[in-house]
């Protein structure tokens, strides 16, 4: 009894393992031909499947193009708000080079020249 049942929960896991190997047919959707479908109806079909995997795609593009624009134009403005911090650093470190220059030049008085000497020679 008891190596009936240690053997009926050995073989228990094997069926799932081997339903877990096995792949359903799946319907994959993509382009098919239609002229070789006989009848109509068939025909009819295939051809609204086509269209509906047409504009699917068609959506799904142009979704992903509009998601990766938007991308783009916020890393553009980053870059401009960017810049327009650099050209405002850039103008301050100019405008403070600039200011001991002058100061610079207003406290040192011109070099004064002798008329009394005459023009060197």
């Amino acid at each position: 009894m008891i190596v009936r049942m240690v053997f009926a929960v050995m073989l228990l896991p094997l069926p799932c393992a081997l339903s877990a190997t096995r792949v359903a047919a799946q319907d994959v959707p993509g382009i098919e031909i239609c002229t070789v479908e006989k009848t109509m109806e068939r025909r009819t079909s295939c051809l609204q499947s086509n269209v509906d995997f047409l504009q699917k795609t068609i959506t799904r593009l142009g979704l992903d193009h509009q998601q990766k624009i938007d991308a783009a134009n916020r890393q553009i403005e980053a870059l401009r708000a960017a810049i327009a911090g650099l050209q405002k650093r850039l103008e301050e470190a100019q405008a403070a080079q600039k200011k001991p220059v002058e100061e610079q030049k207003k406290a040192e008085p011109p070099p004064a020249q002798d008329a009394a000497k005459g023009p060197a020679k």
